[in-house]
């Protein structure tokens, strides 16, 4: 524990060096997402390659960049593209990026991520505001000795989503005239995708989105004290009677057609929080 304290310390450092920006919100998108966070004015652009200690993205999309700058009144930090259990890493690799952001003071975290949708009521392009999740990932970034500067040795996990920055968001779909669905997530391991018999064991036990990411992520988050938001582009719909392949193009194409939304949303409540919280 102490070697990655002092990654991150450098990390951090290293971040801080290049930015003068002392972000409030952090934002980590997803496959075929990256250009939600373009949203931003940006003071500093950075690859993974060149940040000490950071993973890089090798998923299709990831652009693989740190962004700061300032997200409609609030300084911000975004991560075009993330980590994942099915590349190799190891969950403390994982949420890396949420305990840098953590180093450098974000309070309110926004998660976005492309997932195959589990409620038939569901349609390809809808965006789903997370309300809770199923972690399946047989993975956890607590285990071990816990840095007590992080956070509590048993953080609690009843509000993991934010309920005030999920009524924020609805809020402002309503206002350009767009509907969100609301649900549980369930993440997985992966690469592989679900099987039809998967599918009905996912459905029978509540979750109405499925993916592979986001649930180390935010428990990093609710460990760190942050408040989070999450948003999954729903990218095919699963029926399980009559099964139908689905393709990464397929859903990278469809994750990119919510870009302009999840720019409505994510400028959105940034403007709130900076007029309720920050001004």
């Amino acid at each position: 524990m102490q070697n990655i304290r002092q990654r991150l310390a450098e990390t951090a450092a290293f971040i801080k060096s290049q930015t003068k920006v002392a972000p409030i919100i952090g934002y980590l998108t997803g496959t075929g997402l990256g250009e939600s966070a373009d949203a931003m004015e940006i003071d500093a652009s950075i690859k993974y390659e060149d940040i000490p200690h950071f993973p890089v993205s090798t998923v299709e999309t990831h652009k693989g960049r740190l962004l700061t700058g300032d997200m409609n009144g609030c300084p911000a930090v975004a991560m075009q593209g993330r980590f994942h259990l099915y590349e190799g890493y190891t969950p403390l690799e994982v949420t890396y990026p949420i305990r840098l952001m953590q180093q450098l003071g974000v309070k309110i975290l926004i998660l976005s991520n492309a997932a195959g949708g589990l409620n038939a009521e569901f349609n390809p392009g809808d965006v789903m505001l997370i309300t809770d999740h199923i972690n399946l990932t047989g993975e956890n970034p607590l285990p071990g000795p816990n840095e007590n500067s992080w956070g509590p040795r048993f953080p609690d996990m009843s509000r993991a989503y934010d309920q005030t920055l999920i009524t924020m968001a609805e809020s402002i779909a309503g206002t350009v005239g767009a509907h969100l669905q609301k649900g549980i997530y369930v993440g997985l391991k992966g690469p592989s995708l679900e099987t039809p018999a998967e599918v009905k064991f996912l459905q029978i036990i509540g979750a109405e989105a499925v993916g592979f990411s986001t649930v180390q992520e935010v428990i990093a988050a609710v460990h760190g004290g942050m408040r989070v938001l999450g948003l999954s582009t729903i990218t095919n719909v699963h029926n399980p009677d009559d099964p139908t392949p689905a393709s990464i193009e397929d859903i990278i194409e469809v994750a990119q057609g919510a870009t302009t939304l999840l720019k409505t949303i994510i400028e959105g409540v940034a403007g709130r929080i900076y007029e309720t919280e920050i001004r």
